[in-house]
């Protein structure tokens, strides 16, 4: 029984260093960018500082020599690629042409060897810019050479220089500055409502399409993958249809109700704030395009419900149907007494999901709308700190923001599917 229990260890000790690289390799590809996603959200930088600055020469020969004895007149112009950030250790090392020697030397300048210039600075300041003027006496071998005589002399720079990512100090000014944004709270309640009624409207949809399909008759199998198109369809490809379908000057619905006379002029569906719609004898402010976008979004993901209401409906033994024939339920008693609860804990589970997969989604908004006309969710409220407006800070702060509100909303998910289990 020991050397049983023994080598039992022994192979869970084998399996466990088997193991481990492969789960260091899988932990690092999740977590390193959700945490150097956090370390950014609380570093005060724009996306010019993640590319490090250095020191740029020019070099330019402003006077050319045309006989031994005149002067080769070369300035070089030192500057700092970034505005606000400092260089240190920058060194400038000239060659002295062959054939010519140098005429008037700065206290700057320092001789090392018999051809080389070197100046040093131990600090060069963001967006300082210098230029230098170098002077060299001219021989008779230096127009033997094969080199073009206007051609500049060999020069190069150095720098160093700190990553702003370490260097920085750590600040909350990422999220002050999110949330005190005069659009924050309409893109996060946005953000919100897009998810909320997407997910009730696709399981709508979902609950006739496939109370529809549940029953048999000709033609079932081909309306099953024709409700599918739209899940399977490429975004891209869904996206330009609709755009072009409710283009205000040549998409095809504005085409069809002018021609009908519904409208007097084309509606920019993806562009309008709201529209007034006329109610009772009062104009009632409809917001468009976010009805739109939602409508998109309920159209995309019905099949998504619509597979997992379907099998679930298949599930329902026919001898509470048959039962609730025998006393005289008609269809809509049938389907609130049997139906409905025999599907509720599938409807919670994809309205949580579907819910969680819109709140983070960012591809749908930006390819029909660009977040414009009152659209803008969170994400892409990320995209357009980040690399709209060039704020990598705000950027992973908003990321952090959202990625706290999924987190809850994964929790409940796993609860309510862990309440589903038990029962």
């Amino acid at each position: 029984m020991k050397k049983y229990k023994s080598l039992a260890a022994q192979e869970a000790r084998l399996a466990f260093w088997m193991l481990l690289p492969a789960v260091v390799i899988v932990a690092s590809v999740i977590l390193f960018p959700v945490i150097a996603n956090f370390w950014i959200s609380f570093k005060s930088i724009g996306l010019g500082d993640l590319r490090p600055p250095v020191a740029i020469l020019r070099e330019r020969v402003v006077q050319t020599p045309k006989k031994p004895g005149d002067e080769l007149v070369v300035t070089y112009q030192i500057r700092n690629s970034s505005r606000d950030r400092d260089l240190s250790d920058v060194v400038v090392t000239v060659r002295i042409p062959k054939g010519a020697s140098i005429a008037d030397l700065d206290d700057m300048w320092t001789v090392e060897g018999k051809r080389t210039l070197k100046s040093t600075f131990d600090r060069w300041e963001g967006g300082l810019s210098r230029t230098f003027e170098l002077r060299f006496i001219t021989e008779s071998e230096y127009f033997t050479r094969d080199v073009d005589p206007r051609a500049p002399t060999s020069a190069e720079i150095e720098s160093a220089s700190k990553n702003a990512l370490l260097s920085s100090p750590f600040t909350l000014d990422n999220f002050r500055k999110v949330v005190q944004a005069r659009h924050f709270s309409r893109s996060l309640i946005f953000s919100f409502v897009y998810p909320f009624l997407g997910a009730l409207i696709s399981i709508l949809m979902g609950i006739m399409a496939a109370l529809l399909l549940n029953r048999t008759f000709r033609g079932q199998s081909f309306l099953r993958g024709l409700f599918l198109f739209p899940y399977i369809s490429p975004i891209i490809a869904a996206t330009f249809v609709w755009v072009f379908f409710l283009d205000p000057f040549s998409g095809t619905v504005n085409a069809l109700l002018l021609d009908t006379g519904v409208i007097d002029a084309p509606i920019p569906f993806l562009n309008a704030w709201t529209i007034d719609i006329s109610l009772f004898g009062m104009k009632v402010p409809f917001p468009l395009a976010r009805a739109m976008v939602i409508f998109f979004d309920a159209w995309r993901y019905f099949p998504f419900a619509f597979l997992f209401i379907l099998s679930r409906l298949q599930a329902i033994p026919e001898d509470l149907y048959e039962a609730a024939d025998v006393d005289g339920a008609g269809y809509f008693k049938k389907f609130r007494h049997i139906t409905l609860p025999q599907i509720s804990s599938v409807l919670g589970t994809i309205f949580l999901l579907r819910f969680i997969w819109t709140f983070n989604k960012f591809d749908d908004v930006f390819l029909l709308t660009g977040g414009s006309a009152g659209t803008k969710t969170l994400p892409v409220e990320v995209y357009d700190n980040a690399f709209g407006r060039g704020d990598i800070g705000a950027g992973a702060a908003t990321a952090v923001l959202l990625f706290l509100m999924l987190s809850i909303f994964m929790a409940l998910y796993f609860k309510l599917l862990k309440e589903v289990d038990d029962e």
